[in-house]
C-alpha cells in the first residue's frame, strides 16, 4: 500500500499470480477543517487516518485473496476483527502496564512509578513484536513491508522503478510505521511520568485520553528526524527505530518487489510532474 498527496493504491497479488491494483482518492478532514494540518494537530489526524487506510487495505486484500474462495470475508467481519484488534491492543498496551504499575505504589515517587509503568509498556511491546515476528504468515507480511521501504528509497534516489534498481536498497527506512510506534511508546514515558498519583480507572482513563497528545508530539518528532537524518542527535532518535524494524521487515523477493513497485507506480501517475 503506497499513499500520496492525492491518492492511495493498494496493490495485491491474486491467486493466479496476476498482479490487481485499487485506486482511491484520499479524502482528509484536513480539506474540510484546514487548521488540522497545524504541528501537533496532524499528529493525530494521521494516526486515524492511517487505521482507516489500512482497514480498507486489508478488506481489499483479503477480498482479493478468498476470490476463488467460496467464502469470503463481509464488512462486517473484517470490521469486528479489526475492533477486536484495537480493544485487545488497549488491553495489551495500556490497561496491563498501567494495572501493574499499581504494585509499585510502595515507592515513594509518582514521577519514578509512572516512569516504570512506561518501561514496562516498552516491554510488552517488544515481546509483542518479537513473537509475532516468529509467525510464518507474518514473516510474509514483512517481507511486503520490506518491499515498500526499498521502493521508496528507490524513488527518493531518482531511479527508475525496475526491480534490478530496488533490489540494492536497505529494507529499513526512517520514516516507517514501526518507528513512529517506538516513538509513541518513548513519548509516553516521558509525557505519563509527570502525571499525578491516581486511583485504576483514573490511571487508565488520563492515558487513552492523552493518547492524541502523544500521537500529535511523536509525529512532529518524526518528521524532524527525517527532515535532520544527518544531525547526530536526529541519528541518536533514528536508530533504535531501524532496529525495531529488523523485526517487522524481512528482505523481500522479486515478486514481493514487483508489487510494491505497481502500487507505487499508481500512486505517482496522479501526482503532478511525474513521469517515468
Amino acid at each position: 500500500m503506497m499513499r500520496g498527496r492525492q491518492n492511495v493504491a493498494i496493490a495485491v497479488r491474486k491467486p493466479d499470480h496476476d498482479i490487481v491494483v485499487e485506486e482511491r482518492p484520499v479524502n482528509s478532514i484536513t480539506k474540510k477543517l484546514p487548521f488540522l494540518k497545524l504541528p501537533f494537530f496532524r499528529g493525530s489526524v494521521m494516526l486515524f487516518e492511517s487505521l482507516i487506510v489500512g482497514i480498507q487495505a486489508l478488506t481489499f486484500s483479503a477480498s482479493q485473496a478468498a476470490a476463488d474462495e467460496e467464502e469470503q470475508l463481509s464488512p462486517w467481519e473484517m470490521a469486528l476483527t479489526i475492533a477486536v484488534a484495537v480493544i485487545l491492543a488497549i488491553l495489551l498496551f495500556i490497561v496491563a502496564p498501567t494495572s501493574a504499575a499499581r504494585l509499585l505504589y510502595v515507592l515513594d515517587s509518582v514521577v519514578l512509578i509512572n516512569f516504570l509503568e512506561g518501561l514496562l509498556r516498552i516491554a510488552i511491546f517488544l515481546v509483542y513484536v518479537l513473537a509475532i515476528s516468529r509467525m510464518k504468515d507474518i514473516q510474509r507480511v514483512f517481507q511486503y513491508h520490506g518491499a515498500e521501504h526499498k521502493v521508496i528509497s528507490t524513488f527518493e534516489a531518482n531511479e527508475k522503478l525496475v526491480v534490478e534498481n530496488v533490489r540494492k536498497y536497505s529494507q529499513l527506512h526512517p520514516r516507517c510505521g514501526t518507528s513512529f510506534l517506538l516513538i509513541v511508546m518513548v513519548i509516553m514515558v516521558f509525557i505519563f511520568s509527570f502525571l499525578g498519583k491516581q486511583d485504576l480507572l483514573m490511571r487508565i482513563g488520563s492515558r487513552i485520553l492523552l493518547l492524541p497528545v502523544v500521537a500529535g508530539v511523536s509525529y512532529e518528532v518524526l518528521k524532524l528526524s527525517s527532515k535532520y537524518c544527518n544531525s547526530p542527535l536526529m541519528k541518536i532518535i533514528i536508530t533504535p527505530g531501524l532496529w525495531l524494524q529488523k523485526l517487522t521487515t524481512r528482505e523481500p523477493d522479486d515478486s514481493q518487489i514487483e508489487v510494491a513497485i505497481a502500487s507505487l507506480k499508481s500512486v505517482l501517475a496522479k501526482e503532478e510532474g511525474f513521469t517515468e
